[in-house]
């Protein structure tokens, strides 16, 4: 699969208001200056569309990108970032949390891990609630361009080590970088693999917006 087109399409903190449509979403998330958006631009070959930035935390929307007409990519804020105020952690935490528990037509969401550093606490423990909760998810090491094959290698191996400390079975695991490309023939072949699964009936989503207005 290729994507042909690619366009934002709304922003905004609320569950209900994302779009009424029967269409996979795909949705992406991870700490705070992850590469998240770059990750995003890579993927559609178009870049800007999501908005990259040196300041980290400052998606703190529900993005919904249409993508060939057909399928949305969700850009999620970050989570962890520490500067934040305690209100607005909340604030975030609850988005986050409300889109990812009642976004009925989110078919996955891919974890976003800084593949230079040791596995984080925060991201384990992330991964962990999505088990919990039975979120389909899969995992994307980024940045892969920034370290040598062979210390990428340990550095994913560890985080992968630490996993298995607790789950019996792990998610997809990608490998990129958004500077060389690497990792989006999988990533959208992924994708285009879970596009074949069923989406919601017509009916179905209208008794889920029935149940929304009440």
């Amino acid at each position: 699969m290729d994507i042909t087109s690619s366009k934002f399409e709304i922003s905004n903190s609320d569950v209900k208001k994302c779009p009424a449509t029967c269409y996979h979403e795909y949705a992406f998330i991870g700490r705070s200056n992850v590469g998240k958006s770059s990750l995003i631009n890579m993927l559609t070959r178009h870049k800007g569309l999501a908005m990259t930035s040196s300041t980290p935390g400052k998606t703190t929307l529900i993005n919904h990108f249409l993508i060939n007409g057909s399928w949305y990519i969700v850009d999620l804020p970050g989570y962890g970032y520490a500067q934040r105020g305690k209100e607005q952690q909340r604030q975030i935490r609850r988005i986050i949390e409300e889109y990812i528990l009642n976004r009925q037509q989110m078919t996955c969401l891919f974890v976003l891990v800084d593949s230079r550093h040791d596995p984080q606490k925060i991201d384990i423990e992330f991964m962990d609630w999505l088990g919990e909760n039975g979120v389909p998810f899969a995992i994307v090491f980024t940045k892969l361009d920034k370290m040598s094959a062979a210390a990428a290698k340990i550095v994913t191996g560890k985080y992968l080590d630490k996993l298995k400390e607790t789950w019996e079975e792990l998610p997809p695991v990608f490998y990129t970088s958004s500077h060389d490309g690497r990792g989006r023939a999988q990533l959208l072949d992924y994708i285009d693999e879970l596009n074949q699964l069923p989406t919601m009936t017509t009916e179905e989503l209208s008794d889920i917006n029935s149940t929304d207005n009440t």
